[in-house]
């Protein structure tokens, strides 16, 4: 079997980054993502140089835009990276954006850089539609090929087939990357669908031990969590990213409002505090032929999902500053949106600088909270009336917490099994990624009995061993 590589995501929940050995003189990466949270070393930098060779690598495939997926894209292109970046037509549109974001946070905001940047990136894109096979290797020795299938996860992830042979040998082996799955029932995207089969497997673990509350009900459990801050005469802070979510918040609010009976719903304002959340939107909202039957249908009653007239985006940072003091004195009602998703910097903390010691407000967590993280420390002690540190700030949470797990992005433990269980031919091994150590440790025994149920035989790997 070829080898596989894990240079990121193989003992937590970022910086995915998996190097497929073809032969001694080719490979393939799949992501390379941004260490975030715990995962990320206390000597930020040197964790983000590209320290492994790269000379055998002659395609990267992106399987979405997140940030833990592709941050390190910048430092990969600085050591030398010429090939192909294989992604789906929405990434494509969507990574220049994201690219251009991580690179003036954590690279330059050198103008003239990051356009020198940005025009590589396009050079090197090269956008594939799904479920077509691409070549990406094809000599007298082997013959490899992608096909990139939908994921569910944001608009334009996928997850990757790859097909090869070497024709000395004769032998075939297929190799599947599950990037980032999502579950059945997200807002404007199709749930993915299990491939045919494959020899390898390299499996995200996000919520391995966990299984999210009925997704169908979970409008109402978001209905009700914004209730009980409109009694309160608060702001709801929802720390989300400004790609995939924060899309499907709006989504789910459209709806709310289009259904509500009650007028301070109708009269509720949402805001989304993120210049770079609203390119996001306006890029999902061209992208409409991508979104799945229901957002289609909705589409034609007449109604415009990610754009209805609650809808206010906050671009300035003047203008942020001022809508964080109006609404932090006031206690106008009002759904905050703003990144990061867990609270590790962006916009949302200044909201939850002047609004967490007070009872009116809320955070709603819909998301999941890496390990490290402030939203981590939020989620975990608001609760139990404790604090957190902000900037140097102690600073007490008496604002309500509340978290709904039905809208994460993330497959669970059972959609996690089926995304296996639904293949014709089983994996005979199975890297598990992108997951806190439990969750990896509660998925690999489920597997492992899934397959003892039915006789078969695999090896699962967490990927600790596995890392250069």
């Amino acid at each position: 079997m070829l080898d596989i590589l894990l240079h990121g995501g193989a003992t937590g929940v970022t910086g995915s980054c998996h190097q497929l050995i073809l032969n001694s003189e080719n490979s393939l990466l799949v992501d390379c993502g941004l260490f975030q949270g715990e995962d990320a070393e206390a000597d930020t930098f040197e964790q983000l140089k590209i320290e492994f060779d790269i000379s055998t690598i002659k395609a990267l495939v992106i399987t979405h835009v997140h940030i833990d997926h592709v941050g390190r894209l910048p430092y990969l292109l600085a050591a030398g990276f010429k090939g192909p970046i294989i992604c789906s037509k929405p990434s494509a549109r969507l990574l220049p954006l994201v690219i251009e974001d991580a690179l003036k946070i954590g690279f330059t905001r050198n103008a003239n850089l990051i356009e020198r940047f940005q025009q590589q990136l396009e050079l090197q894109i090269v956008s594939v539609a799904y479920d077509k096979w691409h070549s990406v290797v094809e000599n007298d020795h082997i013959t490899t090929r992608i096909k990139l299938k939908r994921a569910g996860h944001i608009l334009g992830s996928s997850y990757v087939e790859v097909s090869h042979q070497n024709h000395a040998t004769l032998q075939k082996e297929r190799i599947v990357f599950s990037g980032d799955l999502g579950a059945p029932h997200t807002p404007l995207l199709p749930a993915p669908k299990s491939p045919h089969g494959c020899h390898q497997l390299v499996l995200e673990s996000t919520y391995g031990n966990r299984t999210h509350p009925d997704r169908e009900n979970r409008r109402a459990v978001l209905k009700n969590a914004i209730e009980r801050a409109l009694e309160n005469g608060g702001t709801v802070m929802v720390p989300a990213f400004s790609i995939g979510r924060t899309q499907e918040l709006l989504y789910e609010f459209e709806g709310i409002i289009f259904d509500a009976k009650k007028s301070r719903w109708k009269a509720l304002e949402i805001i989304v505090d993120s210049p770079l959340a609203a390119r996001f939107t306006r890029v999902y909202r061209e992208l409409k032929p991508c979104w799945d039957a229901e957002a289609q249908t909705r589409i034609q009653a007449g109604r415009h999902p990610l754009d209805f007239a609650n809808l206010y985006t906050v671009d300035s940072h003047e203008e942020h500053l001022q809508t964080v003091e109006y609404l932090a004195n006031t206690g106008r009602p009002a759904v905050v949106i703003a990144a990061s998703g867990m609270c590790a910097g962006g916009r949302i903390m200044n909201y939850l600088k002047a609004m967490l010691a007070d009872k009116r407000h809320q955070v709603l967590f819909v998301g999941y909270q890496g390990a490290g993280t402030p939203g981590r420390t939020i989620q975990q002690y608001g609760p139990k009336s404790g604090w957190v540190e902000i900037d140097g700030e102690r600073i007490d949470i008496n604002a309500g917490i509340t978290s709904i797990s039905g809208y994460s992005a993330h497959a669970d433990q059972q959609n996690l099994l089926d995304f296996v269980k639904r293949m014709r031919h089983w994996p005979q091994t199975i890297y598990l990624v992108h997951g806190e150590q439990t969750a990896r440790y509660v998925l690999k025994q489920k597997l492992e009995a899934m397959y003892e149920r039915k006789g078969k035989k695999v090896t699962v790997r967490n990927g600790e061993a596995q890392t250069l």
